[in-house]
């Protein structure tokens, strides 16, 4: 599984029963210090704001997307162009019984509907494959536009020279398991499909928990006023690890000096991020900078919110 690179690994400071972490070279005077403080007061008024309702803490509301890997599926540049598309093709029948299931999280259980093994690979199939500029549509045939190549005597053949071509994953097995999937209530174990996939290293899982019993993630409600100048939101959580949190931070093209913050209480965590801004013109182009800070304890089931918006995140399409 392919994880974005962790550029910064933050001690965090704890102060009057929250936490800050902020650590970064100086980018002219008072600045860091002022940008701080302004994150503080900003995250203590979005952690104040979180109210997020019963289903938060008694239902199912998964922090990440349906369909998961569930390790290295050693992907190459054209089988994860199609995992990413959602392009498959299935070689055994899939089937169209209806189950139940239950999802074990860490303070108890949870009895749930769940789709089809079919329906499953109806949502996780998107299509079959667009024509993939350059590149041939079957293995072995010239690429359009290129020179003009004779079939030999047992037709089209590749070489270690011909590129590969542009298909869909192909499924061999399907059986119903568990994968492991952040929820509102910590790290759950939660029913899925688990596909086998010919040229994948990994089975593909997609969630099974039907539809009508997943709750969603509660709109967020952002504090009034705009953000404080040199302070950038988070976008999403890359990785959860123990106390350990990976986040992308929409940062711009020329911003520089970025440095991730954090508030913690017991309850909730928030987090964001400090940059320097360019004096030349730059282009208008938000970018993704992955950034690690360290809690003072485990996340456990506490929500992640972004001190921007003041909703909670969720992990990245992995």
């Amino acid at each position: 599984m392919r994880r974005p690179t962790l550029l910064l690994v933050l001690p965090l400071l704890l102060a009057a029963g929250c936490a800050r972490t902020s650590v970064g070279p100086a980018d002219g005077p008072g600045d860091p210090t002022r940008r701080a403080e302004a994150f503080d007061q900003r995250a203590a008024r979005v952690a104040e704001a979180w109210q997020p309702g019963p289903d938060w803490r008694s239902g199912y509301v998964p922090l990440e997307g349906p369909t998961v890997l569930t390790g290295d599926p050693r992907f190459t540049p054209d089988t994860e162009t199609a995992f990413r598309a959602g392009w498959y093709r299935a070689k055994v029948p899939i089937p169209p019984m209806r189950v139940g299931g239950e999802i074990r999280f860490p303070d108890g259980r949870l009895t749930l509907p769940l789709v089809s093994a079919a329906e499953a690979y109806r949502q996780l199939d998107q299509g079959d494959p667009l024509p993939c500029p350059g590149r041939p549509k079957r293995p072995g045939l010239p690429t359009p536009g290129g020179p003009t190549v004779e079939p030999g005597p047992d037709g089209w053949t590749t070489s270690t020279a011909a590129q590969t071509a542009c298909l869909p994953l192909t499924v061999t097995g399907v059986t119903l398991g568990t994968v492991p999937v952040r929820t509102s209530r910590g790290e759950a174990q939660v029913p899925a499909w688990l596909f086998t996939v010919e040229e994948l290293a990994t089975p593909v899982a997609r969630l099974a928990v039907a539809p009508t019993a997943v709750n969603r993630v509660p709109e967020p409600t952002a504090p009034a006023g705009p953000m404080p100048d040199g302070l950038v939101s988070a976008q999403d959580l890359a990785a959860v690890d123990g106390a350990r949190l990976t986040v992308r931070l929409g940062v711009g093209a020329c911003d520089s000096a970025i440095t991730p913050l954090v508030w913690e209480r017991p309850d909730v965590v928030v987090v964001g991020g400090s940059v320097t801004r360019s004096a030349d013109v730059c282009p208008a182009i938000l970018k993704m900078e992955p950034v690690t800070v360290t809690l003072a304890a485990p996340l456990g089931a506490r929500p992640v919110l972004d001190v921007s918006t003041g909703g909670a995140l969720s992990i990245a399409s992995r």
